[in-house]
Parts: C-alpha cells; structure tokens; sequence
C-alpha cells in the first residue's frame, strides 16, 4: 500500500464522518467507518514495512 492509499482512506473517513448525524447513527455508517479506519491501519502498517 502507498502513502497516496493512505490519504485516500484518511479522505473517506473524514467525509464520513462529517455526514454522520450527531444522534441516530445509522448502523451502516459505523460499519463503513469501522471498515475503513481498518483498512487505513493496514495500510500504515504496510507503508512502514516497506
């Protein structure tokens, strides 16, 4: 994974977030961001292995 992978993971999360309401978050959204923050931490991961 690259540093532009990086970014664009980090660019979906904050665009999620800023959509989620602040009460009655639906079920789906949190799954999205559950999936994407994971996503994102893998491909720190990766970026530091080399």
């Amino acid at each position: 994974m690259s540093t532009q992978r990086v970014r664009e993971l980090e660019k979906k999360i904050a665009e999620l977030r800023r959509r989620i309401p602040p009460h009655s978050i639906p079920p789906a959204m949190l799954q999205e961001l559950d999936e994407l923050e994971e996503q994102l931490d893998k491909a720190k991961e990766a970026e530091k292995q080399g």
